[in-house]
């Protein structure tokens, strides 16, 4: 089963992912893993990749897609694989697209995680992280025992930059506008299915199965 996850940024995408990856045992991809693990390993297209990273700059679609396509081609996808965080526009949908039917690929399905932005605003802006072993908090729905220090070594937690509230409805402005045509574009191709994002996390997922069982 080869499927996209969009969402709002704090839409639970990479929860749900992860749980349909370990069920499933397809693997879960990021095009910022791939790019980190690209860097990290100094290949080629890692490297072309890092001078832009460097450099504050956009990586290129064109370098992305590369990646993508080497990533898909490896034996852990040929059962199928769970899209995260990319296509973020049409334009790089339509050369998914493309690239897909040249490696003789089919996209199946495409699920809509939908959080109202408000609920979106509370998820980002409450987390909390510790930057000295990595745990992860947020000040209402997971609070550290400590307050504002981490459970696991005493460290104090942070909020990150780009999880401040100004930043995240900035981005949430920049996912709804990037995003319509995009669903518009998949639900055309008759493979979207919209779910709400706002329910637990167990009955998001069942939702999912359940779709993907009628596939």
């Amino acid at each position: 089963m080869k499927m996209i996850l969009l969402g709002a940024p704090g839409a639970g995408k990479g929860t749900q992912a992860k749980l349909i990856s370990k069920n499933f045992n397809i693997p879960h991809i990021s095009t910022g893993d791939i790019l980190r693990s690209n860097v990290s390993q100094e290949t080629e297209l890692g490297l072309k990749a890092k001078g832009y990273m460097e450099a504050g700059a956009l990586v290129p679609d064109e370098l992305v897609l590369s990646l993508v396509k080497d990533r898909l081609l490896q034996e852990d996808c040929e059962k199928g694989f769970i899209l995260d965080g990319f296509p973020r526009n049409l334009q790089q949908a339509k050369a998914l697209n493309q690239m897909l039917q040249e490696i003789k690929m089919n996209m199946d399905r495409v699920f809509l995680l939908n959080v109202d932005k408000d609920e979106v605003v509370v998820r980002i802006s409450g987390r909390r992280f510790c930057e000295n072993c990595g745990s992860s908090y947020h000040i209402s729905l997971n609070p550290s025992k400590l307050g504002t220090s981490c459970e696991v070594c005493g460290e104090a937690l942070i909020q990150r930059t780009d999880d401040k509230k100004e930043v995240v409805l900035d981005r949430i402005k920049v996912y709804e506008k990037a995003t319509k045509p995009l669903v518009d574009y998949y639900r055309a191709q008759g493979i979207l299915e919209e779910i709400s994002g706002s329910k637990d996390i167990q009955e998001v997922y069942d939702t999912i199965c359940r779709d993907l069982q009628a596939v």
